[in-house]
Protein backbone atom coordinates (compact mmCIF):
# COMPACT_ATOMS: atom_id res chain seq x y z
CA UNK A 1 0.00 0.00 0.00
CA UNK A 2 1.42 2.95 -1.23
CA UNK A 3 2.12 6.81 0.05
CA UNK A 4 1.92 9.19 -2.59
CA UNK A 5 2.74 12.46 -2.92
CA UNK A 6 1.71 14.81 -5.90
CA UNK A 7 3.73 17.78 -7.13
CA UNK A 8 3.39 20.36 -9.76
CA UNK A 9 6.74 19.89 -12.05
CA UNK A 10 6.11 23.13 -14.15
CA UNK A 11 5.21 26.51 -12.89
CA UNK A 12 1.85 25.73 -11.69
CA UNK A 13 -1.12 25.07 -13.04
CA UNK A 14 -0.47 21.63 -14.59
CA UNK A 15 -4.28 20.36 -13.05
CA UNK A 16 -3.19 19.08 -10.02
CA UNK A 17 -6.59 19.25 -8.55
CA UNK A 18 -8.17 17.53 -11.06
CA UNK A 19 -5.70 14.20 -10.06
CA UNK A 20 -5.63 14.80 -6.62
CA UNK A 21 -9.23 14.16 -6.53
CA UNK A 22 -9.26 11.48 -9.16
CA UNK A 23 -6.51 9.60 -6.80
CA UNK A 24 -8.15 10.32 -3.79
CA UNK A 25 -10.81 7.25 -4.80
CA UNK A 26 -8.17 4.85 -3.58
CA UNK A 27 -6.76 7.17 -0.51
CA UNK A 28 -7.94 7.28 3.10
CA UNK A 29 -6.39 10.74 3.55
CA UNK A 30 -5.35 14.01 1.90
CA UNK A 31 -2.85 16.20 2.88
CA UNK A 32 -1.77 19.92 1.66
CA UNK A 33 1.67 19.89 2.99
CA UNK A 34 2.92 23.61 1.71
CA UNK A 35 1.74 27.21 0.41
CA UNK A 36 -1.13 29.02 1.29
CA UNK A 37 -4.38 29.79 -0.81
CA UNK A 38 -2.48 31.90 -3.51
CA UNK A 39 -2.72 28.44 -5.41
CA UNK A 40 -5.97 27.52 -6.72
CA UNK A 41 -7.53 24.47 -7.56
CA UNK A 42 -10.59 23.85 -10.40
CA UNK A 43 -12.17 20.48 -10.42
CA UNK A 44 -14.74 19.45 -12.52
CA UNK A 45 -16.91 16.68 -11.33
CA UNK A 46 -20.21 15.23 -13.36
CA UNK A 47 -20.16 19.31 -15.00
CA UNK A 48 -20.14 20.78 -11.91
CA UNK A 49 -17.10 23.39 -11.19
CA UNK A 50 -15.30 23.10 -7.70
CA UNK A 51 -12.56 26.51 -6.94
CA UNK A 52 -10.33 25.06 -4.01
CA UNK A 53 -7.24 27.77 -3.03
CA UNK A 54 -6.98 26.10 0.97
CA UNK A 55 -9.01 22.94 1.19
CA UNK A 56 -7.56 19.87 0.15
CA UNK A 57 -9.23 18.70 -2.95
CA UNK A 58 -10.35 15.07 -1.37
CA UNK A 59 -13.02 17.60 0.52
CA UNK A 60 -15.49 16.93 -2.64
CA UNK A 61 -15.04 13.05 -1.81
CA UNK A 62 -16.87 11.57 0.94
CA UNK A 63 -15.39 9.13 3.30
CA UNK A 64 -12.25 10.70 3.16
CA UNK A 65 -9.83 12.75 5.92
CA UNK A 66 -8.66 15.98 4.40
CA UNK A 67 -5.99 17.40 6.15
CA UNK A 68 -3.93 20.89 6.51
CA UNK A 69 -0.50 20.50 7.39
CA UNK A 70 1.94 22.35 9.21
CA UNK A 71 3.87 23.21 6.61
CA UNK A 72 1.04 25.34 4.96
CA UNK A 73 0.12 29.33 5.96
CA UNK A 74 -3.34 29.57 6.75
CA UNK A 75 -6.12 32.57 6.58
CA UNK A 76 -8.38 31.33 9.04
CA UNK A 77 -11.12 33.66 7.54
CA UNK A 78 -10.43 32.47 4.02
CA UNK A 79 -10.65 29.02 5.53
CA UNK A 80 -14.27 29.85 6.68
CA UNK A 81 -15.37 31.13 3.58
CA UNK A 82 -13.92 28.73 1.48
CA UNK A 83 -15.78 26.47 3.59
CA UNK A 84 -18.88 27.72 3.08
CA UNK A 85 -18.83 28.25 -0.73
CA UNK A 86 -18.12 24.86 -0.89
CA UNK A 87 -21.07 23.61 1.53
CA UNK A 88 -23.64 25.24 -0.75
CA UNK A 89 -22.10 23.49 -3.51
CA UNK A 90 -23.62 20.35 -0.96
CA UNK A 91 -20.04 19.10 0.25
CA UNK A 92 -20.19 18.13 3.52
CA UNK A 93 -17.28 19.74 5.60
CA UNK A 94 -17.27 19.51 9.14
CA UNK A 95 -14.55 18.48 12.05
CA UNK A 96 -14.68 15.11 11.42
CA UNK A 97 -13.59 14.61 7.78
CA UNK A 98 -11.21 17.95 8.55
CA UNK A 99 -8.00 18.78 10.52
CA UNK A 100 -6.33 21.41 10.56
CA UNK A 101 -2.27 21.04 12.06
CA UNK A 102 -1.89 23.22 15.57
CA UNK A 103 1.54 23.87 15.02
CA UNK A 104 -0.19 26.14 11.55
CA UNK A 105 0.96 29.59 10.96
CA UNK A 106 -1.58 31.83 10.99
CA UNK A 107 -2.06 34.59 7.85
CA UNK A 108 -2.90 37.68 9.16
CA UNK A 109 -4.65 40.90 7.78
CA UNK A 110 -1.50 42.96 7.65
CA UNK A 111 0.55 39.98 5.66
CA UNK A 112 -1.47 40.47 2.88
CA UNK A 113 -1.78 44.24 3.28
CA UNK A 114 2.79 44.45 3.22
CA UNK A 115 2.59 42.03 0.83
CA UNK A 116 0.53 44.18 -2.00
CA UNK A 117 2.73 47.44 -0.57
CA UNK A 118 5.73 45.87 -1.52
CA UNK A 119 4.61 44.43 -4.73
CA UNK A 120 3.30 48.07 -5.62
CA UNK A 121 6.38 50.03 -4.71
CA UNK A 122 8.17 47.20 -6.87
CA UNK A 123 10.23 48.91 -10.06
CA UNK A 124 9.80 47.32 -12.83
CA UNK A 125 11.71 43.82 -13.56
CA UNK A 126 11.79 43.35 -9.41
CA UNK A 127 8.21 42.86 -9.17
CA UNK A 128 8.19 38.42 -7.69
CA UNK A 129 4.66 38.88 -9.33
CA UNK A 130 2.63 38.14 -6.03
CA UNK A 131 -0.89 37.07 -5.87
CA UNK A 132 -1.14 39.59 -2.55
CA UNK A 133 -2.24 37.38 -0.12
CA UNK A 134 0.40 37.68 2.48
CA UNK A 135 2.00 34.27 1.91
CA UNK A 136 5.81 35.09 1.70
CA UNK A 137 5.04 37.46 4.97
CA UNK A 138 3.68 34.85 6.66
CA UNK A 139 6.42 32.55 5.90
CA UNK A 140 8.83 35.41 7.48
CA UNK A 141 7.16 35.74 10.04
CA UNK A 142 7.34 31.39 10.66
CA UNK A 143 11.32 32.00 9.77
CA UNK A 144 11.58 34.92 12.13
CA UNK A 145 9.97 32.59 15.55
CA UNK A 146 7.13 35.21 15.91
CA UNK A 147 4.17 33.69 13.69
CA UNK A 148 0.73 33.14 15.76
CA UNK A 149 -0.28 29.60 15.26
CA UNK A 150 -3.61 28.05 15.12
CA UNK A 151 -2.78 26.36 18.56
CA UNK A 152 -2.39 29.88 19.82
CA UNK A 153 -5.65 31.27 19.84
CA UNK A 154 -6.94 28.51 22.17
CA UNK A 155 -5.16 30.69 25.07
CA UNK A 156 -5.67 34.60 24.91
CA UNK A 157 -2.47 35.60 27.29
CA UNK A 158 -0.29 33.52 24.98
CA UNK A 159 -2.33 35.01 21.74
CA UNK A 160 -1.38 38.26 23.54
CA UNK A 161 2.37 37.55 23.80
CA UNK A 162 2.25 36.48 20.13
CA UNK A 163 0.56 39.41 19.06
CA UNK A 164 3.20 41.91 21.15
CA UNK A 165 5.99 39.93 19.60
CA UNK A 166 4.73 40.37 15.61
CA UNK A 167 3.75 43.84 16.21
CA UNK A 168 7.64 44.71 17.44
CA UNK A 169 8.67 43.96 14.40
CA UNK A 170 5.93 45.10 11.85
CA UNK A 171 4.92 48.39 13.54
CA UNK A 172 8.03 49.60 12.81
CA UNK A 173 8.46 48.39 9.13
CA UNK A 174 4.89 49.73 8.68
CA UNK A 175 6.28 53.53 10.08
CA UNK A 176 9.14 53.57 7.96
CA UNK A 177 7.03 52.34 4.44
CA UNK A 178 4.65 55.40 5.84
CA UNK A 179 1.90 52.75 6.50
CA UNK A 180 -0.51 53.21 9.79
CA UNK A 181 0.88 50.98 12.74
CA UNK A 182 -1.25 47.89 13.26
CA UNK A 183 -4.10 48.25 16.27
CA UNK A 184 -3.48 46.09 18.65
CA UNK A 185 -6.74 45.86 20.00
CA UNK A 186 -8.70 45.18 16.90
CA UNK A 187 -6.40 42.25 15.75
CA UNK A 188 -6.93 40.62 19.14
CA UNK A 189 -10.69 40.87 18.60
CA UNK A 190 -10.75 39.82 15.07
CA UNK A 191 -8.84 36.63 16.87
CA UNK A 192 -10.91 35.93 19.60
CA UNK A 193 -13.98 36.07 17.55
CA UNK A 194 -12.49 33.47 14.85
CA UNK A 195 -11.03 31.50 17.36
CA UNK A 196 -14.36 29.14 18.23
CA UNK A 197 -14.60 28.71 14.87
CA UNK A 198 -11.14 27.68 14.21
CA UNK A 199 -10.40 25.52 16.91
CA UNK A 200 -12.58 22.86 16.54
CA UNK A 201 -10.49 21.90 13.22
CA UNK A 202 -7.40 21.76 14.73
CA UNK A 203 -5.49 18.73 15.71
CA UNK A 204 -2.27 17.20 16.49
CA UNK A 205 -2.01 15.90 12.87
CA UNK A 206 1.58 14.49 13.16
CA UNK A 207 0.10 12.21 15.58
CA UNK A 208 -2.97 11.34 13.94
CA UNK A 209 -0.90 10.73 10.33
CA UNK A 210 1.59 8.47 12.00
CA UNK A 211 -1.12 6.45 13.84
CA UNK A 212 -2.90 6.17 10.18
CA UNK A 213 0.06 4.76 8.30
CA UNK A 214 0.98 2.21 10.86
CA UNK A 215 -3.00 1.29 10.36
CA UNK A 216 -1.90 0.12 6.56
CA UNK A 217 -4.08 3.41 5.39
CA UNK A 218 -3.34 5.15 2.14
CA UNK A 219 -1.76 8.85 2.63
CA UNK A 220 -2.03 11.19 -0.68
CA UNK A 221 -0.07 14.09 -0.23
CA UNK A 222 -1.29 17.17 -1.98
CA UNK A 223 1.50 19.71 -2.96
CA UNK A 224 0.31 23.14 -4.51
CA UNK A 225 2.33 25.45 -7.14
CA UNK A 226 4.65 23.87 -8.93
CA UNK A 227 8.40 22.64 -8.44
CA UNK A 228 10.42 25.35 -10.60
CA UNK A 229 8.46 28.28 -7.93
CA UNK A 230 10.31 26.34 -5.05
CA UNK A 231 11.94 29.08 -2.70
CA UNK A 232 15.12 26.98 -2.90
CA UNK A 233 15.61 25.14 -6.72
CA UNK A 234 12.97 27.50 -8.71
CA UNK A 235 13.69 29.98 -11.00
CA UNK A 236 14.43 32.55 -8.17
CA UNK A 237 13.95 35.16 -6.84
CA UNK A 238 10.40 34.54 -9.11
CA UNK A 239 9.11 31.85 -7.09
CA UNK A 240 6.99 31.04 -3.86
CA UNK A 241 8.02 31.56 -0.20
CA UNK A 242 8.13 27.96 0.65
CA UNK A 243 9.51 24.51 -0.43
CA UNK A 244 7.31 23.05 -3.20
CA UNK A 245 8.99 19.83 -4.16
CA UNK A 246 8.37 16.59 -2.76
CA UNK A 247 10.61 16.06 0.09
CA UNK A 248 8.38 19.13 1.62
CA UNK A 249 5.39 16.59 1.89
CA UNK A 250 6.92 14.73 4.90
CA UNK A 251 8.37 17.67 6.96
CA UNK A 252 5.02 19.50 5.92
CA UNK A 253 2.81 17.40 8.00
CA UNK A 254 4.94 16.13 10.67
CA UNK A 255 5.80 12.60 9.23
CA UNK A 256 9.24 11.16 8.16
CA UNK A 257 10.80 10.89 4.90
CA UNK A 258 10.14 6.62 4.72
CA UNK A 259 6.46 7.63 4.83
CA UNK A 260 6.98 8.56 0.99
CA UNK A 261 6.49 5.41 -1.52
CA UNK A 262 5.63 6.99 -4.75
CA UNK A 263 6.01 10.92 -6.18
CA UNK A 264 3.87 11.67 -9.12
CA UNK A 265 4.94 15.03 -10.81
CA UNK A 266 2.05 16.65 -12.89
CA UNK A 267 2.92 18.11 -16.20
CA UNK A 268 1.38 20.01 -18.65
CA UNK A 269 1.79 18.40 -22.28
CA UNK A 270 2.86 22.16 -23.01
CA UNK A 271 4.23 24.48 -20.60
CA UNK A 272 2.73 27.52 -18.72
CA UNK A 273 3.58 30.93 -16.30
CA UNK A 274 1.64 33.34 -14.56
CA UNK A 275 3.71 36.29 -13.15
CA UNK A 276 7.13 37.16 -14.15
CA UNK A 277 10.59 35.62 -14.61
CA UNK A 278 12.42 33.48 -17.00
CA UNK A 279 10.27 31.31 -19.15
CA UNK A 280 13.03 29.91 -21.91
CA UNK A 281 9.98 28.25 -24.40
CA UNK A 282 7.63 30.90 -24.39
CA UNK A 283 5.82 31.94 -27.42
CA UNK A 284 4.62 35.21 -28.25
CA UNK A 285 3.32 34.12 -31.75
CA UNK A 286 -0.36 32.82 -32.83
CA UNK A 287 0.90 28.83 -31.33
CA UNK A 288 1.16 30.24 -28.48
CA UNK A 289 -2.29 32.58 -28.38
CA UNK A 290 -3.75 29.24 -30.19
CA UNK A 291 -2.28 26.91 -26.30
CA UNK A 292 -3.67 30.25 -24.30
CA UNK A 293 -7.25 29.93 -25.80
CA UNK A 294 -7.66 26.55 -26.14
CA UNK A 295 -6.59 25.18 -22.82
CA UNK A 296 -8.13 27.98 -21.08
CA UNK A 297 -5.21 29.73 -19.42
CA UNK A 298 -6.33 31.95 -16.71
CA UNK A 299 -5.23 31.68 -13.31
CA UNK A 300 -7.88 29.90 -10.54
CA UNK A 301 -6.84 32.60 -7.90
CA UNK A 302 -5.54 35.94 -9.96
CA UNK A 303 -7.69 35.70 -13.53
CA UNK A 304 -4.39 36.76 -15.01
CA UNK A 305 -3.61 35.47 -18.47
CA UNK A 306 -1.12 32.31 -18.19
CA UNK A 307 2.26 33.07 -20.78
CA UNK A 308 2.37 29.72 -23.09
CA UNK A 309 5.26 27.95 -24.64
CA UNK A 310 6.10 24.74 -26.10
CA UNK A 311 6.72 21.85 -23.40
CA UNK A 312 10.58 22.15 -21.95
CA UNK A 313 11.97 18.89 -21.49
CA UNK A 314 14.99 19.90 -20.37
CA UNK A 315 13.04 22.02 -17.08
CA UNK A 316 11.49 18.76 -16.69
CA UNK A 317 14.43 16.37 -16.27
CA UNK A 318 15.78 18.73 -13.31
CA UNK A 319 11.99 19.08 -11.49
CA UNK A 320 12.20 14.94 -11.95
CA UNK A 321 15.38 14.93 -10.35
CA UNK A 322 15.00 17.62 -7.35
CA UNK A 323 11.34 16.08 -6.35
CA UNK A 324 12.49 12.31 -7.38
CA UNK A 325 9.59 11.80 -9.19
CA UNK A 326 8.59 8.07 -9.74
CA UNK A 327 6.23 8.97 -12.78
CA UNK A 328 4.20 11.70 -14.89
CA UNK A 329 1.01 12.61 -15.27
CA UNK A 330 1.00 14.54 -18.83
CA UNK A 331 -2.36 16.97 -18.90
CA UNK A 332 -4.21 18.44 -21.56
CA UNK A 333 -2.71 16.26 -24.21
CA UNK A 334 -5.89 17.37 -26.17
CA UNK A 335 -5.17 21.19 -25.95
CA UNK A 336 -2.03 20.39 -28.88
CA UNK A 337 -4.79 18.60 -31.01
CA UNK A 338 -4.75 19.93 -34.78
CA UNK A 339 -0.81 21.40 -34.71
CA UNK A 340 0.71 20.34 -37.48
CA UNK A 341 3.86 20.74 -35.77
CA UNK A 342 4.92 20.48 -32.06
CA UNK A 343 8.11 21.48 -30.72
CA UNK A 344 9.92 20.04 -27.42
CA UNK A 345 12.99 22.45 -25.91
CA UNK A 346 15.68 19.60 -25.28
CA UNK A 347 18.32 22.05 -24.15
CA UNK A 348 19.83 25.94 -24.00
CA UNK A 349 22.14 27.61 -26.38
CA UNK A 350 23.85 29.72 -23.85
CA UNK A 351 26.67 32.01 -25.86
CA UNK A 352 27.22 29.02 -28.11
CA UNK A 353 27.48 26.97 -25.53
CA UNK A 354 24.53 23.53 -25.26
CA UNK A 355 23.33 22.82 -21.81
CA UNK A 356 20.76 20.14 -21.03
CA UNK A 357 19.97 22.08 -17.62
CA UNK A 358 18.70 26.02 -16.93
CA UNK A 359 21.48 27.47 -14.79
CA UNK A 360 20.92 29.09 -11.58
CA UNK A 361 22.28 32.33 -12.29
CA UNK A 362 19.81 35.30 -13.31
CA UNK A 363 21.64 36.87 -16.11
CA UNK A 364 22.70 33.37 -17.32
CA UNK A 365 18.66 32.37 -17.56
CA UNK A 366 18.23 35.67 -20.02
CA UNK A 367 20.72 34.55 -22.23
CA UNK A 368 19.61 31.31 -22.43
CA UNK A 369 17.80 30.56 -25.58
CA UNK A 370 15.83 26.98 -26.30
CA UNK A 371 16.97 24.31 -28.51
CA UNK A 372 14.20 22.57 -30.54
CA UNK A 373 13.10 19.33 -31.78
CA UNK A 374 10.47 19.09 -33.88
CA UNK A 375 7.45 16.45 -33.99
CA UNK A 376 4.49 16.16 -36.19
CA UNK A 377 1.46 17.11 -34.72
CA UNK A 378 -1.95 15.24 -35.07
CA UNK A 379 -5.42 16.33 -36.69
CA UNK A 380 -7.71 13.88 -34.61
CA UNK A 381 -9.17 14.91 -31.11
CA UNK A 382 -7.82 13.34 -28.07
CA UNK A 383 -10.06 14.85 -25.85
CA UNK A 384 -12.01 12.47 -23.32
CA UNK A 385 -9.36 9.26 -24.29
CA UNK A 386 -9.67 6.84 -21.54
CA UNK A 387 -7.30 4.47 -23.50
CA UNK A 388 -3.99 4.27 -25.81
CA UNK A 389 -6.11 2.84 -28.29
CA UNK A 390 -8.40 6.27 -28.10
CA UNK A 391 -5.30 8.10 -29.05
CA UNK A 392 -3.99 8.82 -32.54
CA UNK A 393 -0.18 6.94 -33.50
CA UNK A 394 1.23 10.52 -33.71
CA UNK A 395 -0.41 11.53 -29.47
CA UNK A 396 1.24 8.28 -28.57
CA UNK A 397 4.80 9.12 -30.31
CA UNK A 398 4.48 12.82 -28.35
CA UNK A 399 3.93 11.19 -25.19
CA UNK A 400 6.78 8.72 -25.66
CA UNK A 401 9.40 10.86 -26.65
CA UNK A 402 8.56 13.26 -23.80
CA UNK A 403 9.06 9.94 -21.77
CA UNK A 404 12.69 9.29 -23.37
CA UNK A 405 13.14 13.05 -22.61
CA UNK A 406 12.87 13.43 -19.38
CA UNK A 407 14.16 10.08 -18.72
CA UNK A 408 10.64 9.29 -16.60
CA UNK A 409 7.67 7.32 -17.53
CA UNK A 410 4.38 8.38 -18.05
CA UNK A 411 2.13 7.22 -15.37
CA UNK A 412 -0.90 8.53 -16.18
CA UNK A 413 -2.51 10.61 -19.42
CA UNK A 414 -5.12 13.58 -18.52
CA UNK A 415 -7.42 14.25 -21.45
CA UNK A 416 -9.98 16.72 -20.02
CA UNK A 417 -11.20 18.01 -17.00
CA UNK A 418 -13.57 15.42 -16.01
CA UNK A 419 -12.67 13.26 -13.24
CA UNK A 420 -12.94 10.35 -15.51
CA UNK A 421 -10.99 11.52 -18.87
CA UNK A 422 -7.75 9.98 -17.75
CA UNK A 423 -5.91 6.65 -19.45
CA UNK A 424 -4.09 5.21 -16.36
CA UNK A 425 -0.69 3.68 -17.34
CA UNK A 426 0.86 2.89 -13.60
CA UNK A 427 -1.28 2.95 -10.34
CA UNK A 428 0.54 5.29 -8.05
CA UNK A 429 -0.71 3.11 -5.10
CA UNK A 430 -0.10 0.02 -6.77
CA UNK A 431 3.40 0.56 -7.58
Amino acid sequence: MANVVVVGAQWGDEGKGKIVDWLSERADVVARFQGGHNAGHTLVIDGKVYKLHALPSGVVRGGKLSVIGNGVVLDPWHLLNEIATIQEQGVDISPENLIVAENTPLILPFHGELDRLREEAASKGTKIGTTGRGIGPAYEDKVGRRSIRVADLADTATLEARIDRALQHHNPLRRGLGFDEIDRDVLLKQLMEIAPKILPFSAPVWKILNEKRKAGKRILFEGAQGALLDIDFGTYPFVTSSNVIAGQSATGVGLGPTAIDYVLGIVKAYTTRVGEGPFPSELFDADGQRLGERGHEFGTTTGRARRCGWFDAALLRQTCATSGITGICLTKLDVLDGFETLKICVGYDLDGKRLDYLPTAADEQARCTPIYEEMPGWSESTEGARTWNDLPAAAIKYVRRVEELIDCPVALVSTSPERDDTILVTDPFQD
